[in-house]
């Protein structure tokens, strides 16, 4: 496990040192983010959901992640309350959503292998209606210009998004007992093979360790409130819910998972301003920091 995590961080220090010698820009992570989202990591949705069995119990996991999702609205509301109206939306957008299919799924591969990909996609589900639906509502509303979008929105943010539209007909097929031809997914095994390295990489060309001192104490708050209200949720869930370990494993590492980066994309759409923007580019990559260290001392040390 010690092996697969150090590759797992060289190819992020590549992909950072890439970076570093403009071998490769940021410019060039968007296009790197559309060819993982719209083309291997619905790959390897496909393969993942043609070769496991789902368990009926497995629908609640996306149930639970929009529960939080609501929670963690409230509670955010209350402990931002003194916020500046637009700092108030940005960290409300990165406390309910999470990276799922970017930074766990390479992770939660080399510990758990199809089987942790099969419940973790099940997690990203929910987090996509977090994402596509709070996340958004939340960063409009707290614009400068108001909320200002309408319900049809949010459904087309959701139907638009080709992984989550993946999973739904993945989960289908798969309680349907339909399997695609053998064809499709030897060619969709091949090509999610690619999702890996290429998220890794993605993460290390947006890593940026710079940023400004009086951005500290507010990244410290909103640390503070993500990973305690993530830590008391998870181990109480983990505690009492009364499924399999992996079920279990799946909620309490889950609500650790970094903040969604398409929050962002979000802040950006809403014409947030450039500082808000940029404090919210840094907290995702400390997100991201933080949650690898919580995977590998999960997975060197508890399990």
């Amino acid at each position: 496990m010690n092996q697969e995590f150090l590759y797992i961080i060289l190819i992020i220090a590549l992909g950072y040192l890439l970076k570093r010698l403009n071998v490769l820009q940021v410019k060039d992570g968007e296009v790197i983010a559309k060819i993982i989202f719209k083309i291997t990591l619905p790959a390897l949705v496909l393969v993942t959901f043609d070769s496991v069995k789902l368990e009926t119990s497995l629908i609640l996991i996306p149930v639970i992640v929009i529960l939080y999702g609501i929670v963690t609205t409230i509670f955010g509301l209350l402990f931002f309350k003194n916020e500046e109206r637009e700092l108030k939306g940005s960290f409300l957008m990165l406390s309910s959503g999470f990276n799922v299919g970017l930074f766990a799924f390479p992770l939660v591969f080399a510990i758990w292998g199809m089987n942790g990909l099969t419940y973790f996609s099940m997690f990203d589900v929910g987090a996509s209606f977090i994402v596509f639906g709070i996340a958004y509502i939340l960063g409009s509303y707290f614009s400068e210009e108001g909320l200002s979008l309408k319900p049809i929105e949010i459904v087309k943010k959701l139907v638009k998004s080709i992984p989550l539209m993946t999973y739904f007909i993945a989960s289908i097929l798969n309680f349907s007992h339909i399997h695609l031809p053998d064809t499709v997914i030897n060619v969709a095994s091949i090509i999610s093979e690619a999702n890996m390295p290429l998220s890794l990489l993605l993460m290390g060309l947006y890593l940026n360790f710079k940023f400004e001192k009086q951005t500290i104490k507010p990244m410290l708050k909103y640390l503070t409130f993500r990973y305690s209200l993530g830590l008391l949720f998870g181990i109480v869930l983990y505690l009492f819910l009364p499924y399999n370990q992996m079920f279990r494993y799946t909620v309490l590492i889950g609500l650790l998972l970094p903040a969604a980066a398409s929050a962002i994309t979000f802040a950006v759409e809403f014409k947030y301003s450039t500082k808000s923007i940029s404090l919210m580019a840094t907290i995702t990559n400390i997100t991201i920091l933080i949650s690898i260290v919580i995977l590998y001392i999960f997975a060197n040390i508890i399990l």
